[in-house]
């Protein structure tokens, strides 16, 4: 990418970043993104940024690699939501680390552990974080899907911060729906479809960490979300 190419990412919808750039381009938008940053806050993030794509290098998500999706998570809450948090935007680039890759991370431990080292490694608050997001082992014989929106719910109504990471996700997953087809489509929809409702009561609980026109701005997501769920169950 050229200076001028570097420059025209910065008003870019993160999608169209993806589909013209790919993962080059959402660099470049999270590295012009985090330039004001103090000097501590973007080598932790880049240390963040680094790890995750080392852990999900052989991850794909459907036509793009996985680093892709915890670009725009990221992204999407420090210039979307207006967040200038260090540990919120590196646990959101660190959300899936856990969950998916647990023994990489850990030396072959379990989910405890593995936080235990992004403790160590970006603080406590950032693991707090991870772990908040973090599916655990569903208990077999139940429904997958109704297990994980109840974690959601759980876990995210005691922990605002945490809140804002799990809407970015859900937005990248939901209103990023319409790039995958067949199958798969119908059954992210009917996994994703029933937590709108839950998202939206929990963003507006009054301790969401988030000003009016972040809120705003994650509730027509939401319904925009709802409408292509509704479509795709029709």
């Amino acid at each position: 990418m050229d200076s001028g190419e570097r420059k025209l990412v910065t008003t870019m919808p993160l999608h169209a970043i993806t589909s013209t750039y790919g993962e080059e381009g959402l660099r470049a938008r999270f590295a012009a993104d985090i330039e004001t940053w103090p000097g501590p806050d973007t080598e932790r993030l880049n240390r963040a940024l680094d790890l995750a794509g080392r852990l999900h290098a052989a991850d794909r998500r459907e036509r793009e690699p996985y680093v892709n999706h915890l670009l725009r998570v990221a992204i999407r809450i420090i210039s979307h939501y207006g967040v200038r948090d260090a540990d919120v935007a590196c646990a959101a680039l660190l959300h899936d680390a856990v969950e998916d890759h647990a023994a990489e991370l850990s030396g072959g431990g379990g989910q405890e552990t593995a936080l235990g080292v992004l403790a160590a490694q970006f603080g406590p608050r950032v693991a707090e974080l991870v772990g908040a997001v973090t599916n655990p082992p569903y208990a077999p014989g139940r429904d997958p899907h109704e297990q994980y929106r109840e974690h959601v719910a759980q876990s995210l109504r005691g922990n605002p911060w945490a809140r804002v990471i799990k809407v970015s996700d859900f937005t990248d997953n939901g209103v990023g729906l319409i790039h995958n087809t067949g199958p798969r489509l119908r059954k992210l929809a009917g996994k994703y479809a029933p937590l709108v409702p839950v998202l939206r009561e929990l963003i507006a609980l009054p301790d969401t960490p988030l000003d009016a026109r972040a809120r705003e701005h994650i509730l027509a997501q939401l319904d925009r979300a709802a409408d292509r769920f509704a479509a795709v169950l029709a």
